[in-house]
């Protein structure tokens, strides 16, 4: 969520914080609000798909000056879009910025775009590191506010509606958090984060000592990601707003301040609302009563107990009750085993498709990975059939749709796509979607397999950790559109071996003596990085190609993690994919094929290396 216009108006007057060190504390933790924060440093490269490596670097450095200083973090995540949908409108506005600031991106202009697979590196940088996270139903402000409350500690985000909630332990903006200057204190107490925390009372008391009861009405009637009342309007044009103290930038910012103060009048929300409904038509007045007093519930924290779930792993809701959402996807979504985008299929039968820096007058790049979408939705949404009489037509029929939201040239479109129709062993009526995981492993590794379009026995001689890229990357190379070009494919492979040569470089299994042969190849390969690259121009339509791995990637992950993981997981936080790499790699092959024999001394790396274009090839 967000209030807009507040973090400015806040910021601007700067009164209303209060120095904070923050130490031997637990930490409440907007995940989103974090990892949109780490990936937007500022020597970061949006135009290349991501570094993802460098990402999940940050993010242990992040938590490590967290453990330095006594701090317990807990990451509260949001999770799907919510029964209700209530924020569509935002967050089609949202995917329209999006998409707009990636098309400046492919030509050429600043901008920031977060890569297609950050959420997932950063769940996973989260279970390596052990800190304890969470994945919430749907929106996660609520549950953040109410698990901070249920332990006095502060929250940490960049979300301005938690300026809004009554936080018993304050709200700690990340703008604020200085977690890159930690601070030695004299005396036993020890290391520090200097930090800031805003103060409600502080707030309140510079408008006429407003109630904070009356913060959440505050909210609403300025306007949120829920909710913007253009029949408020006409209270807007009638009032009289007092403009009090000195006025802010901005008409939007004199609008605030002359509602607060209006607002400062009043001792409770109740009447408050009474005294707006004044000023609209008869016929609005119960109509926008009711949607003022529900919005306002937004402010109020959760009856979800999250201090339950970190204690035993239980995560009760009854918002996903209510959806019938089976009790083993609720528990994968909490975990974080589940993607937002499935839990969104099944209960919405809609889904975002998040744009990259492509070629905009190409098909979307995630055209490429329908197939996979499509065996997705089925499982999903799967209808029972009875064998009698579900002759083809029939099933056709029934055959569940999805909404997609997916951009078209330059502009966020809707498709309507139909789920693909699965196999004998997952539409037979034993094994609903409540019961998938009674399906035989060998039955789903299968239709993952097929979905992909590999043999197991071809993925045999690759490692376990890379089968599911090797077997994604197969299918990219038989499904992209135009063809992948060899180059591509090959800076692509050489990518994966480079971050594997750096896995067991940086972190060796202790039960395997390092052979010196790596050690030598991977000093090679530093040095061939700092050497100055020729030629760095942007290449447009091998970035769209990359693109087009990444959405395969990204639905082979959450086909894999549906059918309960038949193939390991790869991760994300050991360079798995290095944007600016792949993109260099590609360069310096058109002009050096000799780059090809990048890991030739070492013998381990060089046979990866070609058992895994052997594997693709074939």
């Amino acid at each position: 969520m967000g209030v807009q216009g507040l973090t400015g108006f806040v910021e601007e007057r700067g009164v209303f914080f209060t120095e904070l060190r923050v130490r031997d504390t637990k930490l409440v933790i907007d995940g989103s609000s974090l990892y949109h924060r780490l990936c937007f440093a500022p020597d970061a490269d949006f135009r290349r798909g991501g570094d993802y490596g460098a990402f999940a670097a940050a993010v242990r450095d992040f938590f490590g000056v967290l453990r330095a200083c006594g701090v317990a973090p807990f990451v509260v995540l949001d999770g799907g879009r919510g029964a209700e949908d209530r924020k569509l409108p935002t967050l089609r506005g949202r995917a329209a910025e999006q998409l707009r600031a990636a098309h400046g991106l492919s030509r050429g202009a600043g901008g920031c775009l977060a890569p297609l697979l950050t959420r997932e590196a950063f769940v996973q940088a989260l279970g390596r590191l052990g800190v304890p996270f969470v994945q919430c139903f749907a929106e996660a402000d609520r549950e953040i506010a109410g698990l901070a409350n249920r332990w006095g500690c502060p929250v940490l985000s960049l979300d301005s509606d938690f300026f809004v909630f009554d936080l018993a332990g304050g709200y700690c903006p990340l703008s604020h958090f200085q977690w890159q200057s930690v601070c030695a204190a004299a005396g036993p107490q020890g290391r520090y984060v200097p930090a800031r925390c805003f103060s409600a009372e502080r707030f309140c008391g510079h408008f006429g000592h407003l109630s904070k009861a009356l913060l959440p009405l505050f909210a609403v009637m300025n306007g949120n990601d829920y909710i913007a009342l253009e029949a408020l309007e006409a209270f807007f044009s009638k009032v009289r707003l007092p403009r009090g103290c000195a006025a802010g930038r901005g008409e939007k910012h004199l609008r605030l301040q002359g509602l607060l103060n209006w607002l400062a009048q009043f001792a409770e929300p109740a009447e408050a609302v009474d005294n707006v409904l004044k000023y609209l038509k008869k016929h609005q007045r119960e109509e926008i009563r009711k949607l003022l007093c529900t919005s306002m519930e937004d402010y109020a924290p959760s009856e979800v107990n999250l201090e339950d779930f970190f204690q035993n792993g239980s995560y009760e809701c009854e918002a996903a009750r209510k959806a019938d959402v089976p009790q083993w996807v609720l528990d994968a979504l909490a975990k974080g085993k589940l993607a937002p985008f499935v839990i969104n299929a099944l209960i919405l039968r809609s889904t975002f498709l998040r744009v990259q820096v492509e070629n905009m007058q190409r098909p979307s790049a995630h055209s490429t990975a329908l197939p996979i979408r499509q065996v997705i939705y089925g499982l999903l949404l799967r209808v029972s059939h009875s064998t009698e009489d579900a002759s083809p037509s029939k099933q056709t029929n029934e055959l569940p749709i999805v909404c997609e939201f997916d951009r078209c040239q330059k502009t966020l479109k809707k498709t309507f796509v139909q789920a693909a129709s699965l196999p004998p062993d997952f539409c037979d009526d034993r094994f609903p979607l409540e019961k998938l995981m009674e399906v035989p492993m060998s039955c789903r590794q299968m239709l993952l397999l097929e979905t992909l379009g590999v043999k197991m026995s071809s993925l045999e001689p690759i490692p376990s950790h890379l089968q599911l890229p090797a077997a994604v990357t197969c299918y990219w190379i038989r499904s992209s559109e135009p063809k992948v070009k060899l180059n591509q494919l090959k800076a692509l492979l050489l990518m994966i071996v480079s971050g594997e040569l750096q896995r067991i470089t940086d972190d060796p299994d202790p039960t395997v003596l390092p052979a010196e042969d790596d050690n030598i190849a991977y000093n090679k390969f530093l040095k061939w990085k700092e050497k100055k690259l020729e030629n760095n121009d942007f290449d447009l339509d091998a970035a769209h190609s990359f693109c087009q791995w990444q959405c395969c990637l990204q639905m082979g992950l959450y086909l894999n993690q549906l059918l309960g993981t038949p193939l390991s997981e790869p991760d994300l936080s050991s360079r798995l994919y290095t944007g600016t790499l792949v993109h260099r790699l590609y360069q310096e092959l058109k002009s050096a094929p000799s780059v090809e024999n990048l890991f030739i001394l070492s013998p381990k790396m060089a046979q990866l290396y070609q058992v895994l274009l052997n594997t693709v090839e074939s």
